[in-house]
């Protein structure tokens, strides 16, 4: 475990880190000894989820959707925390509509936060960890990027882009030290897709049917495979896209 000890003292900024996902990646983070930065919308939810850490170095209310201000943020979260060492882009938004109901701002929502943020924020840490030499940077993708679902053309197009930003950033990144992956989840139990699926048996057993585990995944799942893949048991590592999904992508 010599490989997940030298995480101790790194300094990770998750983005959606207050709940679900990204709460269960800054949990097992926190647990190796990595300092925690969490930035979301909701204060008052950010303040709960940092209390809840072993090392939450600080919290961060912002809205991803403001690109200018990003440059600004991460200089001042590098100046109070010393360094930027991980960074994982898990905050996004969903939008479940008929494709021909969908107005272009809603398209464009989408693709800003979940799309256009991530490659300013990756950016801009980047920019931080080059002076360094070394840094992890851990993508959020989806399933719907690897299948054709209805009504989530938005997200789709979003979570898709992010898998081949993977790929292109991490051609251009690692030969400076800089590693990028990405995990692309599959069903997950968080709070709002096991309420969603308890009320459509019928949806909640075509999932399982074709999912080789048979049962939903756990946040910790995901958490887990973020742990491995910034720490040197990964580091010849990168430009990946894994899937957590219980074998769902390839059952039939």
């Amino acid at each position: 475990m010599n490989e997940y000890t030298k995480l101790k003292n790194k300094t990770a900024i998750i983005t959606g880190g207050g709940r679900g996902i990204g709460l269960a990646i800054a949990k097992k983070f926190s647990e190796y000894g990595i300092e925690i930065v969490i930035i979301g919308k909701q204060e008052d939810t950010l303040k709960e989820s940092c209390d809840e850490l072993v090392n939450c170095a600080q919290y961060y209310p912002y809205d991803l959707s403001h690109l200018k201000g990003i440059p600004g943020l991460i200089d001042k979260i590098e100046e109070e925390t010393g360094k930027i060492d991980i960074l994982v882009n898990n905050a996004g938004i969903h939008l479940k509509k008929d494709v021909l109901e969908i107005s272009d701002e809603e398209f464009q929502r989408v693709i800003q936060i979940n799309q256009n943020a991530v490659f300013t924020l990756t950016r801009e840490v980047a920019k931080k960890m080059q002076t360094r030499k070394t840094g992890n940077i851990i993508m959020i993708s989806s399933m719907a990027s690897r299948y054709g679902l209805p009504k989530v053309i938005a997200y789709t197009a979003s979570k898709s882009a992010i898998e081949g930003m993977t790929r292109a950033l991490a051609v251009e990144l690692s030969p400076i030290g800089i590693r990028i992956n990405c995990i692309a989840p599959g069903f997950i139990k968080t709070n709002m897709s096991q309420k969603a699926l308890e009320q459509d048996p019928e949806r909640l057993q075509r999932v399982l049917s074709r999912t080789p585990l048979k049962r939903l995944g756990e946040p910790e799942d995901v958490a887990n495979t973020a742990l491995f893949l910034v720490s040197d048991a990964a580091k010849f590592i990168t430009g990946t896209v894994l899937p957590v999904d219980g074998g769902n992508s390839i059952g039939f």
